[in-house]
């Protein structure tokens, strides 16, 4: 499995986590988490640089730079780690209600 180069279609943005830094950046996501099911994320790295890595079985690893993006699949273990200091965020995506 690769990591993805795009969210999928028919995904809109509903929320948006605090900004960490390279100091504060919870156990938790350094640790191996996922979304639930039908949420993906997009990190967004401010300053600095993260390693986004999946974890087994899946393969992958990204390193993201100031500026740039990777997306998170939905119920994809993966952690983070900041590689230099800086700040980063995820924005939350799921599936786009039906217009009436």
């Amino acid at each position: 499995m690769s990591i993805p180069d795009h969210l999928p279609p028919g995904v809109e943005a509903y929320a948006r986590s605090p900004e960490f830094s390279s100091d504060k950046l919870p156990a938790k996501l350094q640790a191996g988490h996922a979304t639930k099911a039908g949420t993906w994320g997009l990190l967004h790295v401010l300053e600095g640089a993260v390693l986004y890595s999946l974890e087994p079985p899946h393969v992958g690893e990204r390193l993201v730079r100031v500026g740039e993006t990777v997306v998170i699949e939905s119920e994809v273990a993966h952690h983070v780690k900041f590689v230099e200091p800086g700040r980063m965020f995820v924005e939350f995506y799921r599936a786009s209600k039906p217009k009436p």
